[in-house]
């Protein structure tokens, strides 16, 4: 047997996920990586060890402490249960002290937040899962936040956006260790796709926007969202709101934070969406009923918002 030729030190903290726990013991492990390649060294490691608790109800052992850190080619920080919760002292130190001697490090959905804690993404570009973006976002401004990514490698610092995600992100660390050819194989051994197709903007849901009041600007944008599928100009919206364009426009604005224009294909792209998943219509249909007006309108917007087309979409969703 080839001796270990890079170690990966795994994370485990109190209320850890075991699923994130799992996809790097899976991804490095010895059992699915029997492949002529010097095998990996996976160690999982804690502040303490002994039981810890996970969050679905049972307790797992952890047999090493934050010191095998010093030895790690590579720190994975899986899944923090809590983004509120600061992580303790040591372990951001810990970390610190990894990434100054070299170490590829990587936070997995909302491990992110454990990186960007310990200082180490301040200046860089990261993910994180997209229900705790705009937290992330708040409370790390020196951050630059991708939400529609799956994964951000970031040189030797990675980050992976929700749950899911955490695979793609271990994959293309065999990847580039290996080459596409040894991390295709373990993927298919995993039985699941050795790269996927578009980002995790298309994960994220988008609800048509709720009725903003009585007023007469929210009167006619719910008249807009009752009517997406005719066309629906700034100039027609202010006559139904009995304003200038000028003043439409400008108080649109200060309702939304965005413009016309994109409210509009924000609102369509949602109704696009619902009828992908939920009907058989053709996609020049769904294009009429979401207000597009073609499908290659429709396409163009969607891909661009979605990095996926709409058949794709529908394939993975309905």
């Amino acid at each position: 047997m080839l001796k270990p030729a890079h170690t990966v030190a795994v994370l485990a903290f109190d209320g850890i996920s075991p699923f994130h726990l799992s996809v790097p013991c899976m991804v490095f492990s010895d059992d699915v990586l029997r492949l002529d390649v010097p095998r990996y060294g996976l160690v999982i490691c804690g502040q303490k060890t002994g039981p810890i608790a996970t969050m679905s109800g049972f307790d797992i052992v952890v047999e090493r402490d934050l010191s095998a850190l010093a030895q790690a080619d590579t720190v994975i920080v899986p899944a923090w249960p809590d983004p509120d919760i600061a992580p303790p002292q040591p372990l951001l130190q810990a970390l610190r002290d990894a990434h100054a001697r070299g170490a590829r490090i990587a936070g997995l959905c909302l491990g992110a937040f454990v990186l960007a804690e310990a200082g180490l993404l301040d200046g860089r570009t990261a993910s994180t899962h997209w229900v705790w973006a705009d937290d992330f976002a708040r409370k790390y401004p020196n951050v630059t936040l991708d939400r529609n990514v799956l994964y951000v490698d970031d040189g030797n610092i990675l980050t992976s956006a929700g749950t899911a995600a955490a695979i793609d992100c271990c994959l293309h660390l065999l990847r580039c260790d290996y080459g596409a050819e040894v991390a295709a194989r373990v993927a298919r051994r995993m039985v699941v796709a050795p790269v996927r197709h578009g980002g995790q903007a298309q994960y994220i849901e988008q609800p048509l926007p709720k009725s903003m009041g009585n007023d007469p600007l929210s009167v006619a944008l719910d008249w807009a969202i009752a009517n997406l599928a005719q066309p629906v100009s700034v100039d027609l919206l202010a006559e139904r709101a009995a304003m200038s364009r000028r003043n439409f426009t400008r108080r649109f604005k200060m309702k939304t934070g965005t413009t016309v224009a994109q409210w509009l294909i924000n609102c369509r792209l949602a109704v696009a969406q619902r009828l992908l998943e939920t009907t058989a219509l053709a996609i020049d249909l769904v294009a009429d009923q979401a207000g597009f007006g073609s499908a290659a309108s429709l396409r163009q917007h969607f891909t661009a918002k979605f990095a996926v087309s709409p058949a794709a979409y529908r394939k993975q969703f309905r």
